[in-house]
């Protein structure tokens, strides 16, 4: 494959993508990785279990988890079904009142409601009890899900990757990227036309990097196609919220959806009910749209306030307890669980330590906790380790959730840090918080074809970051900080050579300012990118370090 930029080649081999079909299948801007939904355990079973109760008339309920995967998922299975019946609805549990997935009395309140057939999308896989309850009253089950089976699988037909025995290729699907692969199904085998697969790739996209999976292999395609939907404002609800939060004349990126769309998604569930997600997500009347998205974005808006009040009193609890730990177990008081996940994923950056935060459930001598981890400590399989301290648990390598006995915290904390500190023995560069540097460029290869090619790697996110890029013994010229705090800048960086890089860095410039008004020659890491302003397009580079 000719025509490759040499430093996107170096890029690509150096993330291990060597072979010429896989760099062109990686660059392609029609990506053809995918595979066959029937390989999935279970899901031509789920199809036909499916277009059977639709022609029988029967009610079915889509259950669903209350963060933007779970709601996205709800709304593409609501879409796809919709083109088959009239006769849905859907569930979303309360994250305080009821938890993570399927539970006896939502069930309960379902079949009285007239169901017969739950449909369950991003949950379910190990709630073996619940969907016996849900038998008992002669509902069936279809469990769609993504999540680890640690535990009793459920005694149903089950779709999820990570069960035994599926030779499924691919098995990092989101949670919404298995419920595509169900609607893949539906759509051959009821002859539904190929674009209702179409339009609902946004909400497989938003789901994808919203929750962390690896944007890599089907992912990376599913994703790619999504993108464009979203760039194309087909579905009013997220067209409206995108021209809210100010993105109306962009074309969206990975990282807009990651700490923009997906916040918002997000909030209505940390906070309140995230059902306005689902109802924003398929509504058709603007009033309706309206309504939803200023709710989303109030909600949005207390939940960066109570996120930063817990962000300071964890640290705060740091620094006067824990400092010297290497795995945070911080129990904070008035914490709101909601955003507890977010703050521990604040407190894992900020710090480069495992973090959880251990909030006070509903139920007394309870305690929910919520974790994020670093590179090279697999979060699920650490509390794997001590699951004998838990009533519930669950996760993945970089996030877990759990529930346990308000007496076992003492002695989590003390088995995590013995974890961590084996694990630091055998890997003393564990806990090394410098920015993971693709390649040494000189100041003459910033421009902007570079960051044109560059934009062929996105979408960036889980395990295919955003490229970056180090530049040696630059001198700052023109500085000149910015914002109401003065907590930007740009500034020039004039190299050995002459040749002067146009910077900037957001939100840290203060922590720089002495270094950049000395004028002394440092280093620099960041990335090229497109900067458009009054109609003009000009390259900039967007720090992320200077030393």
């Amino acid at each position: 494959m000719n025509g490759i930029h040499p430093i996107i080649r170096q890029i690509l081999n150096k993330r291990g993508i060597t072979e010429e079909a896989d760099i062109h299948e990686f660059l392609s801007e029609k990506p053809s990785l995918t595979y066959d939904p029937f390989l999935l355990k279970n899901l031509e079973a789920g199809v036909d279990f499916l277009l059977s109760a639709v022609k029988l008339g029967r009610k079915i309920c889509i259950y669903g988890d209350y963060d933007a995967d779970g709601v996205t998922s709800v709304s593409l299975l609501l879409e796809i079904l919709s083109h088959l019946t009239d006769n849905l609805t859907y569930y979303i549990p309360s994250r305080f009142d009821e938890g993570y997935g399927l539970n006896k009395d939502a069930i309960r309140t379902i079949w009285e409601q007239g169901c017969d057939l739950i449909l369950t999308a991003d949950c379910g896989s190990v709630s073996w009890e619940e969907v016996e309850y849900g038998k008992s009253l002669g509902i069936d089950f279809i469990v769609t899900d993504h999540h680890n089976i640690n535990e009793r699988p459920a005694d149903c037909i089950l779709i999820n990757p990570k069960q035994e025995d599926c030779s499924y290729p691919f098995k990092h699907l989101a949670g919404c990227g298995v419920a595509f692969k169900l609607a893949q199904g539906i759509q051959r085998k009821a002859g539904l036309p190929k674009s209702v697969l179409n339009e609902v790739l946004d909400l497989v996209a938003i789901a994808t990097i919203g929750d962390i999976v690896p944007l890599l292999n089907e992912n990376r395609t599913l994703t790619r196609y999504g993108m464009r939907v979203i760039d194309s404002r087909r579905r009013p609800g997220l067209a409206w919220l995108i021209k809210a939060v100010g993105l109306t004349n962009e074309k969206i990126k990975s990282e807009n959806i990651a700490y923009i769309i997906v916040p918002h998604l997000n909030a209505a569930g940390r906070l309140m009910d995230a059902r306005v997600g689902v109802e924003l997500l398929t509504a058709k009347d603007e009033r309706k749209i309206e309504e939803c998205v200023s709710i989303l974005i109030k909600n949005n808006c207390e939940r960066k306030k109570i996120q930063e009040e817990a962000f300071l009193k964890c640290k705060e609890i740091i620094s006067a307890e824990l400092s010297g730990d290497l795995f945070y177990v911080i129990a904070p008081k008035d914490v709101h669980e909601g955003i507890a996940g977010i703050v521990a994923g604040k407190i894992k950056e900020e710090f480069g330590r495992p973090a959880i935060i251990v909030t006070e459930s509903s139920e007394e001598g309870l305690l929910k906790g919520t974790g994020r981890s670093i590179d090279g400590m697999n979060l699920y399989e650490l509390l794997k380790k001590h699951d004998e301290l838990f009533l519930k648990f669950g996760g993945h390598a970089g996030a877990c959730g759990f529930l346990m006995e308000a007496g076992n915290l003492g002695e989590l904390r003390a088995r995590l840090n013995r974890e961590a500190e084996a694990l630091y023995r055998e890997n003393p560069g564990l806990f090394d918080q410098s920015l993971p540097i693709d390649l040494v460029i000189e100041e003459e290869d910033v421009d902007l074809d570079l960051a044109m090619e560059l934009e062929k790697l996105a979408p960036f996110g889980c395990q295919n970051e955003r490229p970056l890029f180090q530049i040696k013994g630059v001198r700052p010229t023109d500085v000149n900080f910015m914002g109401p705090e003065k907590q930007h800048v740009r500034f020039s960086g004039l190299g050995a050579r002459g040749k002067k890089v146009p910077c900037v860095l957001f939100r840290k410039a203060q922590e720089y300012c002495g270094l950049l008004q000395k004028g002394e020659a440092f280093d620099l890491a960041g990335y090229p990118d497109i900067n458009v302003w009054n109609g003009e397009t000009k390259i900039q580079f967007v720090l992320r370090s200077i030393k």
